[in-house]
Formats: C-alpha cells, sequence, structure tokens
C-alpha cells in the first residue's frame, strides 16, 4: 500500500467531531483524503477535528446538523460536495445509545428517534449521496453497525434494530450499486472507548467506568476507536471487497 492511499479522494463522516467518528475522519485524512464531517451539539470538537485535519495538510470543514433530519442530510452531503470538488467516500457513522430498557418498558417515542438515526437517517445519506459517488471510477459507501445486530442483547431492542435495518440496507445497496462501481461495505464494531460506548455498557451492565470491561475483553482492552478506523482504512482501499460485514470486536463472539 501507497503512504498516502486515499490521495485525492473526498470523504464524508457523520458524526465526525469525537468518538469513532473522529478516528475514521482522522485515518482517511492521514491517508490523504480530505475530509468533510458532520456533527450535531459539539461544535469546539468538530473544529478540533477539522483543525487536526488541516495539519496534516488536508482540506477539512464541517457542518451542524442531525442525521436523523433529512434537510440536514441533504445540506452536508451538498456541502461537502461543493467544499471538496466532490465526493466519492462516504462513512455513515453517526449514532445514538438507547436507554437500556426492555421491550415492555421502551417509550415509543424513544425507539422512533433511534431508528431515525440508525435507518431512516442513512437511507436519506444513501440516497443523495450516490448520485455524487457513481460519478467516481472507485467509491465507498461505508456503514458502522455493531456486533449487536447479530447478538441481540436484551435491553437494547430499539439500539439493535436500528443497526439491523442499517445492515440491510448495507446488503441490499451492495447489489444495487456495485455495476456503478461503489464499494458497500460494513464495520461492526463490539464495545469501543467512546463516550457512547460507555453510556451503553452503562444501561446493559450497570458499570461505572468502561474501564470495568477491559479484563473480560479481548487482548485485555475494550476496542480503540483507532481500531474500529484501521478496518475502515481496509475496505476503503481493498480492490476487491464488496458486500462485507467486517466485525471488530477481538474475537469475543463476532460471526
Amino acid at each position: 500500500m501507497s503512504e498516502n492511499p486515499l490521495s485525492g479522494r473526498r470523504a464524508l463522516v457523520t458524526g465526525g467531531g469525537r468518538g469513532i467518528g473522529r478516528a475514521l475522519a482522522l485515518a482517511l485524512g492521514a491517508a490523504g483524503a480530505d475530509v468533510a464531517l458532520t456533527y450535531v451539539r459539539n461544535a469546539e470538537a468538530a473544529a478540533e477535528t477539522v483543525a487536526a485535519l488541516e495539519k496534516l495538510g488536508r482540506r477539512a470543514h464541517s457542518y451542524q446538523g442531525s442525521i436523523a433530519e433529512p434537510e440536514a442530510v441533504d445540506r452536508a452531503v451538498g456541502a461537502a460536495a461543493d467544499d471538496l470538488g466532490g465526493l466519492d467516500l462516504v462513512v455513515s457513522n453517526a449514532g445514538i445509545a438507547s436507554r437500556g430498557r426492555t421491550v415492555a418498558d421502551t417509550d415509543p417515542a424513544e425507539l422512533e428517534k433511534v431508528l431515525r438515526v440508525h435507518a431512516l437517517g442513512p437511507h436519506r445519506l444513501a440516497q443523495v449521496a450516490l448520485p455524487h459517488l457513481r460519478r467516481a471510477p472507485r467509491s465507498d459507501l461505508i456503514f458502522v453497525s455493531s456486533i449487536a445486530a447479530h447478538t441481540f442483547p436484551a435491553g437494547g431492542a430499539p439500539y439493535t434494530m436500528g443497526k439491523a435495518a442499517v445492515e440491510a440496507l448495507a446488503h441490499t445497496l451492495a447489489k444495487e450499486e456495485g455495476a456503478h462501481g461503489v464499494h458497500v461495505n460494513i464495520v461492526a464494531p463490539g464495545l469501543v472507548d467512546t463516550e457512547m460506548g460507555f453510556r451503553l455498557a452503562r444501561a446493559t451492565d450497570g458499570v461505572a467506568d468502561i474501564r470495568e470491561k477491559d479484563v473480560s475483553s479481548p487482548f485485555g482492552h475494550v476496542c480503540s476507536p483507532e481500531q474500529v478506523a484501521e478496518a475502515v482504512l481496509f475496505l476503503v482501499t481493498a480492490g476487491y471487497v464488496h458486500d462485507h460485514r467486517l466485525v471488530v470486536d477481538g474475537g469475543a463472539g463476532g460471526l
């Protein structure tokens, strides 16, 4: 692999200001891509990520808006394509945790909110990004999912349903878009050392500190955001990998 295998590529990462999204944005930038990212509330974190990308010598932009709002998705895709001079790599990463309640006790409003973020939003993102992706000889659409889409933990139905839905979207898109040169793949991490990962662990396992999970994790530690980014970087540089679900859980029980 060359030193900058993504040189000339133009990427959009949703939820790219912090956590897994920040690690993804920086990994893509370090590999040569110009990167745009979206964020919802933390403008300071988004600005810090943009500054870090610019320090790498990349063009970088951030846009405020939720993946759950179609108008915000449309604006972000349009702005990214304008600001970067095109778009040929999109990572659907933005997500939220559910509250760890049983199905019997789940608020319907929570279920709808989580599904809008994890399923409906990515559908719209793909829909508006595809005209840009199809113009490139090689383009990539990556969906960040979760092992929850096959482990189905108790107390996590909204999140699990959303991730199962986005994987169905990805597999369908792979069959539809391969002929247009669009590589479509899924990355499915286990627990990751992020603020959202901690909230999920607290909701499902009652932990007070995510470090409590290190002892029961493969290799003695919870997966880092950078390790998820390594998997994404592999998929967007591999020439003949398509319609693949790459589990990143250290072998803890993934498929």
